[in-house]
C-alpha cells in the first residue's frame, strides 16, 4: 500500500513508526530496570542467616585457638628438636672420646678403683641422661602437637557440619525466594502480555496506534527477551507455554480471518461490477494494482497487455476509457490522465 500513499504521508508514517519504536525503547528500558531491580525487594540471604550463631562462634574461637596453639608447639617442637640433637651429638663426642681413651691406655684390673675412668663414665652417664631429657622434652612436644591438632580437626568437624545442616536450609530458603521473585516478575509481565493482545485486537488501527504498536513490541521482548537472564531453571517451561498459548491464539484468529476474508471476497466476487469497484478505496486498489494483481479479487493479472480490459478471473472491469476524450485509463482513477477530466460516476 506503501506506494499508492503521497510522498509526505509516506513520510508522516515512517516518522510514526520512529514514535512507536523509541516509545518502546524507553518503556523497554524501564522495564530492564524494573526486572532487573526485583530482587531487591527481597532480603539478600546468606548462610550467616541460618547457622547456629553462639555453636559457630564457640567452634570458631577453638578453632583459632588450636591453630595458635598448633604454631606456638611446632616452635616449640623446633627447638626442643634442636636441643635433642644438640645434647646427642654432645653425647656422641664424648662416647668416641672415652673409646679412644680406652683403646690407648691399659685397664687396671679393677676399674673401680681407678678415679679416672670412674670421672669419665659418670661424665658420660651425665650426658646420656642429658639426651634423654632432651628427647623426652621432643616427645612430649610431639604430644602437645597432636593434641592440638587432634583438637582443631574436631572443632573444624564441628563448624564444617554446622555450615553444612545451615547451607541445607539457606538452599531451600533461596530456592523459595527465587520462586518469589520469578512469579513477581511474571505478575509483571503477563498483564502486560495481556494488554498488548487487546491492544492489537481493538487498537492497533486507531489513531493512536504508533504508541499501540510500541507498547505491543514492548511487552513482547520484556517478556521473551529481558526475561530470559532472570528465569529458573522451571522458568523455561513458563515461558515456552506462554508462546505456545500466544501462537496458539494467534494461530486460530489467523485460520479464522483468512475464511472471513476468503468467504468475503467470495461474496464480492458475486456482486455487480459498478458495486465491487465502489466497495473498494481508491487507496487500496492503487496499491494492489501497483503489485500488478486484480483490485477485485488480488490474483495476478497482466496489466501491461493493452488488450486486457477485465480481469479474467472474477471479471471485475480494470481498464475504460474516458467520456471526453476517449482514451484508455484506469477504471478506478478519478481522473484521466489524458485530458484530466473527472470520472462519471456510474
Amino acid at each position: 500500500m506503501s506506494k499508492a500513499l503521497r510522498l509526505s504521508e509516506k513520510w508522516f508514517r515512517g516518522g510514526l513508526w520512529l514514535v512507536a519504536f523509541v516509545f518502546a525503547s524507553f518503556l523497554t528500558g524501564l522495564g530492564a530496570s524494573v526486572v532487573e531491580n526485583l530482587p531487591r525487594v527481597e532480603q539478600h540471604l546468606t548462610i550467616e542467616d541460618f547457622i547456629d550463631r553462639a555453636a559457630a562462634q564457640q567452634a570458631r574461637a577453638t578453632v583459632k585457638a588450636m591453630q595458635q596453639s598448633r604454631q606456638d608447639t611446632q616452635e616449640k617442637l623446633e627447638q626442643a628438636r634442636l636441643g635433642h640433637n644438640a645434647a646427642r651429638a654432645s653425647s656422641q663426642a664424648a662416647r668416641e672420646t672415652f673409646n679412644n681413651w680406652l683403646a690407648t691406655r691399659q685397664v687396671t684390673g679393677r676399674a673401680g678403683q681407678d678415679p679416672e675412668l670412674l670421672a669419665r663414665t659418670q661424665a658420660l652417664d651425665g650426658l646420656k641422661a642429658t639426651e634423654r631429657q632432651a628427647l623426652a622434652a621432643v616427645e612430649a612436644q610431639q604430644q602437645a602437637l597432636l593434641d592440638a591438632q587432634q583438637a582443631e580437626a574436631r572443632a573444624t568437624r564441628s563448624l564444617h557440619e554446622l555450615e553444612r545442616v545451615a547451607g541445607e536450609q539457606l538452599a531451600g530458603a533461596q530456592r523459595s525466594q527465587e520462586l518469589r521473585i520469578f512469579l513477581y516478575r511474571l505478575a509483571l509481565t503477563l498483564p502486560l502480555l495481556g494488554i498488548a493482545g487487546w491492544l492489537f485486537a481493538k487498537q492497533r488501527q486507531s489513531t493512536w496506534w504508533p504508541f499501540v504498536w510500541g507498547f505491543i513490541y514492548f511487552a513482547l521482548f520484556t517478556f521473551f527477551v529481558e526475561l530470559v537472564p532472570y528465569l529458573p531453571s522451571y522458568g523455561g517451561y513458563v515461558r515456552s507455554t506462554v508462546g505456545i498459548v500466544i501462537t496458539v491464539l494467534v494461530g486460530r484468529q489467523a485460520i479464522l480471518a483468512l475464511n472471513r476474508y476468503l468467504e468475503r471476497q467470495k461474496q464480492a466476487e458475486a456482486l455487480p461490477d459498478v458495486e465491487r469497484r465502489k466497495e473498494l478505496s481508491y487507496d487500496t486498489a492503487l496499491a494492489r494494482l501497483a503489485k500488478k494483481v486484480c483490485p477485485g479479487c488480488e490474483r495476478p493479472v497482466d496489466l501491461a497487455n493493452a488488450a486486457i480490459d477485465y480481469c479474467p478471473h472474477c471479471g471485475i472491469c480494470l481498464f475504460d476509457h474516458c467520456g471526453q476524450c476517449t482514451a484508455r485509463k484506469s477504471a478506478f482513477a478519478r481522473f484521466c490522465h489524458a485530458c484530466g477530466a473527472a470520472r462519471a460516476e456510474g
